[in-house]
């Protein structure tokens, strides 16, 4: 993984050099500006599960960033089977064990609640309180929202889909308000359990968020 320091740029592609298509390849775009760390907290849909970690969200998101000149570090927090209350279990460890104070920190937990079938009132009160965490340490954050499937029933999916809305609009977080939007009527981009995205899906993903993961940043030296 390539790591640019301070205000070095990265040097642009070779000239004369192609792409696989035969087609001249275009300049690498410069990596540019101090390091931006990014916390990918989650589950299974962060960490990668039945992928290689190189096509994990968090590494395909640091790559497309980079390659927009965006000097990103995104450190992968996903851990496979992470309910709302295993993340905020390990949610002040996780902030203490990094060197520097996260620039964003994209909170995506609440699919592992909603398979076991957990009150939605104890989801919202779980990532309320890691939202309350991060506000107290300043970190601003993209919640990644979830959404129930109709055979939950009506009631819980309309409580459940307000979550994350109502807790972005109260903690001021950016929000993405079902972040498998772009790929969930396509089975193709999902695994054989139909739950975890196939390394093409994830390419997707992050091809339809990261326009939203990039205006979540805040402007380097500040908030």
């Amino acid at each position: 993984m390539l790591a640019a320091c301070g205000d070095a740029a990265d040097e642009a592609a070779p000239a004369g050099e192609v792409a696989a298509d035969g087609q001249p390849a275009l300049p690498a775009v410069p990596v540019m500006g101090p390091e931006r760390k990014i916390i990918a907290f989650g589950d299974s849909l962060f960490a990668g599960y039945g992928l290689d970690p190189r096509d994990s969200y968090p590494d395909k998101l640091e790559n497309a960033l980079r390659a927009k000149g965006v000097n990103a570090d995104v450190v992968n927090a996903g851990v496979s089977g992470d309910t709302t209350a295993a993340g905020l279990n390990r949610l002040e460890f996780t902030l203490a064990a990094q060197d520097t104070p996260p620039a964003l920190f994209i909170l995506e937990l609440g699919g592992n609640d909603l398979l076991r079938g957990i009150s939605p009132e104890e989801t919202k009160a779980n990532l309320a309180k890691m939202l309350t965490v991060l506000q107290n340490q300043k970190v601003p954050v993209l919640l990644m929202g979830m959404r129930a499937p109709p055979n939950y029933g009506p009631d819980y999916q309309a409580e459940f889909d307000a979550i994350y809305r109502d807790l972005a609009k109260e903690y001021g977080a950016a929000l993405i308000p079902f972040w498998l939007e772009d790929i969930y009527r396509e089975p193709a981009l999902f695994q054989a359990d139909k739950i975890h995205p196939t390394a093409a899906g994830i390419e997707r993903l992050v091809g339809a968020t990261l326009a939203q993961v990039e205006g979540a940043l805040p402007p380097p030296g500040g908030v």
